[in-house]
Formats: structure tokens, sequence, C-alpha cells
């Protein structure tokens, strides 16, 4: 119980952290609810980016929803890193100002982890050192086309398509 415990406020710390940085501003906590055990309490998020009132998480926009769940979700990550993330679309209702924080950050956790980051933004793909699509030009037939980023010469490598 004493781990689970530690664990926790070093995680509220670190999302107190991540929130304000990637809202440059704002209050972020968690809160246990009370339960009789530690161990099957449940977890309250409460979230105040800038110029708002404190409240919980499900009364902000769908970005900033988002956003609190990036900091969460980078607040357990700073605990106990993984080798390897994979984060399918979550940049999808973010608007572009917020695509650029979060692509900083998952930029800054490279440093630890491999992320495979699935989207649809400009912005995201913009961010990434290698980027893979897939097509299907034809039914059953599909192409892999790659391409890495080399930020040594600033200038991009394509691989040649794989088909399927």
């Amino acid at each position: 119980m004493k781990l689970f415990t530690d664990t926790f406020e070093q995680v509220r710390k670190n999302f107190a952290f991540t929130f304000e940085r990637l809202f440059n501003g704002g209050k972020a906590d968690l809160h246990m609810v009370q339960a009789e055990d530690v161990l099957d309490s449940g977890i309250e998020i409460i979230a105040q980016p800038p110029g708002t009132k404190l409240r919980g998480i499900s009364l902000l926009s769908g970005g900033q929803r988002t956003m609190t769940a990036v900091a969460l979700l980078f607040a357990i990550y700073m605990v106990k890193p993984s080798p390897f993330c994979v984060l399918d679309e979550l940049d999808a209702p973010l608007d572009d100002v917020n695509v650029g924080r979060f692509t900083d950050i998952v930029r800054e956790f490279t440093r630890h982890s491999q992320f495979l980051v699935i989207t649809h933004k400009k912005g995201t793909v913009a961010a990434a050192d290698a980027i893979f699509g897939v097509t299907m030009q034809e039914k059953g037939v599909t192409r892999v086309y790659s391409m890495r980023f080399n930020r040594e010469r600033n200038e991009a490598e394509a691989t040649s398509p794989q088909g399927r």
C-alpha cells in the first residue's frame, strides 16, 4: 500500500508539472475518491486551464480533455518510462497550437522511449523522425511507403515502396 501511495503522490506532482507545461499555465490535481482500501479508491482528475474555473475533466472541451489526458499519461510515464509507446490518433481533437505542444512533449520523451504515433495531423507528421504511409491502390494490394528525416543534413530520405 505504501508503494501505491508513494507512486500516486509522484504521479500527482508530475501531473501538475506536465499540465502546466502543456497549457502554458493553469493548475491540475489528482484526488483519491475515498474508499475503505486505498487500492480500491477511484481517482478524480481536476483541471483548470488558464482563464477558466477549477473543474472536473468532464466539463472541459474535447481538446482540453485530450491535453489533460496527455499530461496524465506523461506524468505516469515520468515515474516508470516504457521502452516503446503507441499513440493512436491522440492528437485528433487538437488545434494546431496544441499539436505543437503535444509534439514538443513527445519529442522530449523520445530520449527515453520510442514512439509510434498514428495521426492525420500535418503538424504531428512534420515533427516525426520517420514517416510510414500505407495505401491500397487496388483491392487487396497495399503499399508501404517510408521516409526518414535526416536532421544532420536537414533533408528527407525516401525509401522505395514495398507491395504486400
